[in-house]
């Protein structure tokens, strides 16, 4: 898919790897500007905590003194829940709780505010909120993720409601299964008995397959065009069909 970006300007949080990088590199490829930030950088890009309001408003004024603008923003930064926190309910942390919920939803409010008034000004603006698919169809043992994914959703709406009459469209994705190098290492983790996880969690998609980061980037792309001027509120779930239902025999 190509868009004509020129002329516009974005800034993608958490996009040092995996499907932040692949946004904020295929957005660069239709001509927008892109700022690229993140919590551990990689020493080309700025660091942006997304838990660190002074840090948000900072990069937002830069960005603004640089190029005036800001037209896309697209809330990636997140982290998920790896094997030591995969626990039920009764045996999960208050630390990893407040971790997960601090980064992956208010960390999109925090940003989405800032944004928010240059957009205002301006008239109009993108923002895209990278949610999950399990803020949609809960899964077990991660109960924190499951809740901050679930709270993107209808602040995505939220949002949309408010900043619509302003001239601003907020959507968000919510991809399945990712095939980014974190997924990866962790589906095939031997040492951790993950191998027939990938079976069984394949099984349940139909195109049998996980996503690439470029596939949910398409996803961003197309929310973030132009002619996509008439979408808002809405969540776009890219995950191989695997929540219009069980994949199954019977």
């Amino acid at each position: 898919m190509k868009v004509d970006l020129t002329g516009r300007v974005a800034l993608v949080t958490g996009a040092a790897r995996g499907i932040g990088r692949a946004i904020a590199e295929l957005l660069a490829e239709n001509a927008a500007t892109v700022i690229a930030t993140d919590r551990d950088p990689d020493g080309a890009m700025p660091r942006l905590d997304v838990t660190d309001q002074a840090a948000i408003d900072a990069t937002l004024a830069q960005i603004l003194a640089r190029h005036g603008r800001l037209d896309i923003l697209v809330n990636n930064a997140g982290i998920g829940t790896g094997p030591a926190d995969r626990l039920d309910i009764a045996a999960a942390t208050d630390a990893h709780w407040h971790r997960v919920l601090d980064v992956d939803l208010t960390g999109v409010f925090r940003m989405s505010r800032a944004a928010a008034a240059p957009m205002m000004a301006a008239k109009s603006g993108r923002i895209v909120n990278i949610a999950s698919v399990v803020g949609l169809v809960p899964l077990r043992l991660q109960s924190a993720y499951v809740a901050a994914k679930a709270g993107v959703v209808n602040l995505t709406r939220s949002m949309a409601l408010e900043l619509g009459p302003h001239g601003i469209l907020v959507n968000a994705v919510a991809p399945g299964a990712t095939a980014t190098d974190t997924w990866r290492d962790w589906i095939d983790d031997a040492a951790n008995d993950q191998q027939a996880l990938r079976g069984r969690l394949l099984s349940h998609i139909p195109l049998g397959r996980a996503a690439e980061p470029r596939e949910i980037a398409q996803a961003v792309l197309f929310l973030a065009a132009p002619a996509s001027s008439y979408v808002t509120g809405h969540i776009l779930t890219v995950d191989g069909g695997w929540t219009a239902g069980y994949a199954r025999d019977f």
